[in-house]
């Protein structure tokens, strides 16, 4: 029996301007079941599950976050394999989306939008362990075109479809103010690892031998600039094994992380 991870991340909480254009982005294009919270608020499931992966909190008239404070760089969503990948990138160009970037990192392959608030969204299936570059401890991510014919291959059915049952939060990106300050954060608040040093101005961490739970840039971070009051990351919902009691902290740039007991 495969142990139990030690760090999960469970979903997130973000700011939109507006709840009904957010819902038809994750549920209308994107297939999440929605499901009402409180007044303001949306709870969005990936199918089948009856947990929340994303809430969305309406904050009217909320600004996108700029693109040089520190905040949500991407949060990425997870599905179980590449037909999966492949069906949604299909309704993606059916429904004429843009695009940000079709990459292969090695470790994974993704496809990367952003939803109507400028909320940066990765969408992504992984590789096998096994075929991962590097070695455990010493990965080597990398950021080359992916090769969409090959993935779109893997579904010989050609459907397009949403996200699909078992989809589920993979990681998230932040940008931050400092690299040292973060590193401090996530290794020992968190408990993490770090598990890629070799992109400039970036660092990834995660628990358990992932390639990343959580990775952060100072890409075009300008210093002094915030994101007071804009769409963006409210809260990131974890489960790690060493927590005794349900807590919430801050990372040095103000990202809050409610951590829980499995």
């Amino acid at each position: 029996m495969a142990a139990s991870p030690s760090f999960t991340l469970l979903g997130a909480r973000l700011r939109v301007a507006s709840l009904s254009r957010a819902q038809a982005f994750y549920a209308g294009l994107l297939g999440l079941d929605p499901h009402a919270a409180r007044p303001g608020e949306l709870q969005l499931r990936a199918p089948g599950s009856a947990l929340p992966l994303l809430t969305l909190v309406e904050t009217p008239g909320a600004p996108p976050a700029p693109e040089d404070a520190p905040g949500l760089f991407h949060l990425a969503l997870l599905v179980p394999d590449r037909p999966a990948l492949a069906r949604v990138l299909r309704r993606l160009t059916e429904a004429h989306v843009p695009l940000a970037g079709l990459s292969d990192h090695g470790v994974s392959e993704a496809i990367y939008l952003s939803d109507p608030d400028g909320n940066g969204l990765e969408i992504y299936a992984d590789r096998p362990r096994t075929e991962w570059p590097g070695r455990p401890g010493q990965l080597e991510m990398y950021t080359r075109r992916l090769d969409v014919p090959n993935l779109l291959a893997s579904d010989p059915a050609s459907r397009a479809a949403g996200l699909p049952a078992g989809t589920r939060l993979g990681h998230i990106h932040l940008r931050v103010g400092n690299l040292a300050e973060a590193e401090r954060f996530f290794t020992g608040t968190l408990g993490l690892d770090v598990t890629v040093r070799g992109y400039p101005g970036a660092l990834f961490f995660a628990a358990d031998g992932y390639h990343h739970h959580i990775g952060v840039n100072l890409w075009g971070v300008r210093p002094g600039a915030h994101a007071t009051g804009a769409a963006g990351l409210d809260t990131v919902y974890v489960s790690a094994a060493d927590a005794t009691a349900a807590r919430t902290v801050l990372d040095p740039d103000g990202n809050r992380f409610a951590i829980a007991p499995p």
